[in-house]
């Protein structure tokens, strides 16, 4: 199972552009802090479509469209390549959750001739209702989905299977008034039936539950929520008057020693432009290196 991490900031990535915070500033004057929206490639699908989307894309050389065939240099006519050579016809996306930062980048793919989407039911009914994702897409690209489920798994075109496990009932601001679900956010978990290789996908968490932990301590790599580094941040820097907590993001002061005492690989991902994190040569690498722990780069790749 391969594994690329397509961008691992939090919504606005890093600089976001409205923002002159230190990350921010730093990432426009230093290319090493620059981070794109979160978002992770497993084989031929693509969790969360950010709206770096298509850069994400172009930037996994699996991702890409193949070329056109190459002209056959025998003498004779050559025969004229198809108008639709070359292209990805059907494009496969994997939702955590209905949140906008995960789920503006599906118009930017209306250019597929089909649109396969993998998500909980409840997240379904956000993205066809709320934001009228099927009436806006459907002249352009036909819309498939296939429920994601926390009893079973789905399997992939690519033989990886696909797990939800809910992490949270935290609803996007535009479905505020939708009732309560245990799976508006879930973690997934990926399995190789091949190499037997497990990953567990949870790019945002607010509360660290006996079934997650079971999760990642059953993993052989973890990639979870780093959107902030301790609990007051929001409040700190003034882009919140709420805490990370109630924001719905543990902060990695939390959750590091945690993620310490699993037997897996363990990265953060998700990283807001306020994070200290953004800047490379920021302490807190230290102290998370210590713990073994570390922190997801976009264009890291993993094979399990």
């Amino acid at each position: 199972m391969r594994l690329r991490i397509l961008g691992t900031a939090a919504g606005g990535g890093v600089p976001q552009w409205n923002c002159a915070c230190p990350g921010c500033t730093g990432a426009r004057t230093h290319p090493r802090w620059r981070r794109s929206h979160a978002s992770l490639a497993v084989e031929n699908h693509i969790v969360n479509a950010t709206p770096d989307i298509a850069e994400h894309i172009e930037s996994c050389e699996w991702l890409r469209p193949g070329p056109s065939p190459v002209p056959d240099p025998s003498p004779g006519p050559v025969p004229a390549a198809g108008p639709d050579a070359g292209r990805t016809r059907v494009m496969r996306v994997i939702l955590t959750d209905a949140e906008l930062d995960h789920t503006l980048g599906l118009p930017r793919l209306r250019e597929a001739d089909e649109l396969e989407i993998i998500a909980t039911p409840v997240v379904r009914e956000a993205l066809t209702r709320g934001l009228r994702l099927e009436e806006v897409l459907s002249p352009y690209a036909e819309l498939r989905w296939r429920d994601l489920t926390r009893d079973g798994h789905v399997s992939l075109t690519c033989g990886v299977r696909v797990q939800a496990v809910p992490v949270s009932d935290k609803r996007p601001r535009y479905a505020a008034g939708d009732a309560p679900a245990p799976d508006w956010v879930v973690a997934l978990r990926f399995t190789d039936p091949a190499t037997g290789g497990t990953c567990l996908y949870a790019p945002a968490f607010g509360v660290w539950s006996a079934r997650l932990e079971e999760a990642m301590a059953e993993a052989d790599c973890v990639i979870v929520d780093g959107t902030f580094w301790d609990d007051e941040e929001p409040r700190r820097t003034g882009i919140s008057s709420r805490t990370a907590t109630e924001m719905g993001h543990l902060p990695i002061e939390a959750t590091a020693e945690r993620l310490a005492r699993l037997p897996g690989r363990c990265l953060y991902t998700h990283l807001n432009n306020t994070n200290p994190l953004v800047d490379p040569d920021a302490p807190q690498h230290k102290r998370l290196a210590e713990l073994g722990v570390e922190v997801a780069a976009d264009g890291m790749v993993i094979e399990l």
